[in-house]
Parts: C-alpha cells; structure tokens; sequence
C-alpha cells in the first residue's frame, strides 16, 4: 500500500485542509463550473434565486405534438437534471426543491422544463462557492413579531454552530472560537 498524502478530492469534492488555520473545506465548485462549461452555461447572466416566481411548471407545458417532442428530444434535459442531481446530494442542499420539481417532467419534457433548469444553472453561476451546512424548515412555535422570529432562527443557527464545532473537533480541527452575526439592533430591542 502506498501513502499518496492528504486526500484532495473525493467524489468531484474538493478537499482543502489547512492545518494551521484549523480549516476544512469541501467544494464542489469545479464541479458545478464543469457543469455549467457543458451546458454552455458558464458565462450566463447570474439570477440570485434558484427558482422564479414567474416559471408555474405543469404537465400543459409537454409537448404534446410528434414535432415538439422531436424537438425536445435534442435537448440534454435528463443529463442536466442529473448533474444538478449530483450537485443537490453533495454540497447544495439550496436547490433541493427545484431539482425535485425539474425531475417530474424528466419523461416529457417542455421548453419551459428546459428554461427551468437553465434558470437553476444561471443560479449555481453565481453562487458555485455556497455554504457547507444550512437549514429551512417550519418554525415549531408561532412568532408574533420578525424579531422573534429571527431570534427564534439565531437561536437554531447557534444550535448548529455549537454542533458543527464540536463535530470539527472530532475530526482534530477544533475551534477555539465561534463567531455568530446578528441584527444586534433587533436583538436588542426584543431584549428591552
């Protein structure tokens, strides 16, 4: 068995590790660019959501002549929504929904299906460097203000804060510190 030193990918993950600034990275950002040069879609105008409010996907949008589905068939459809697929499971949890909605019509698919997943791809063009842990779910108790509401998310975000630090202690990269931003003004003002 031969050592070949630090891993520095797995997977289509980037691993970088810096020991002295006790830092571990994984990235998945040549991967989504490779996606994005395959699809020609590398140097498309950048969206800041994953999915717009204007795309109201439905099966009225397959095509539904012989022609229209010839046509569909030249279009990469199921390759793109795999990578994006791919993407999804590893590192980006962010278009978990869209990638859901975008693979019902893997069997059929529309030109406005297709925009779709352009759309998705517009938005990993801008965001190829996203965050390694996030969350969004329903709040368990009713808010009667944003900025108990927010509270309520520092609160969840501290909670996960204090797990991964821990988690990045067992693998001998600790924190001596955990840094959290808040809206102090809010904060504030809800403590008052």
């Amino acid at each position: 068995m031969k050592d070949l030193g630090p891993a520095s990918q797995i997977l289509g993950m980037q691993i970088v590790r810096d020991r002295k600034a006790k830092k571990l990275v994984l990235s998945q950002e040549k991967y989504i660019q490779k996606v994005l040069r395959r699809f020609s879609m590398d140097k498309a105008k950048v969206v800041s959501t994953p999915l717009a409010m204007h795309f109201k996907l439905s099966t009225k949008q397959c095509p539904s002549s012989d022609d229209e589905k010839e046509d569909m068939k030249k279009v990469p459809y199921a390759s793109a929504v795999g990578s994006l697929i791919y993407a999804m499971v590893c590192t980006r949890p962010d278009i978990a929904h869209v990638v859901g909605v975008v693979s019902r019509f893997l069997s059929n698919t529309g030109r406005e299906h297709w925009n779709v997943v352009k759309w998705v791809m517009r938005y990993l063009c801008g965001t190829s460097r996203g965050a390694v842990s996030w969350q969004s779910r329903l709040q368990k108790c009713v808010a009667l203000s944003t900025t108990e509401a927010e509270l309520i998310a520092v609160v969840e975000a501290c909670k996960e804060l204090l797990w991964m630090k821990r988690f990045l202690g067992e693998l001998g990269c600790a924190q001596e510190r955990v840094k959290q931003k808040t809206k102090k003004e809010k904060l504030s003002a809800y403590q008052s």
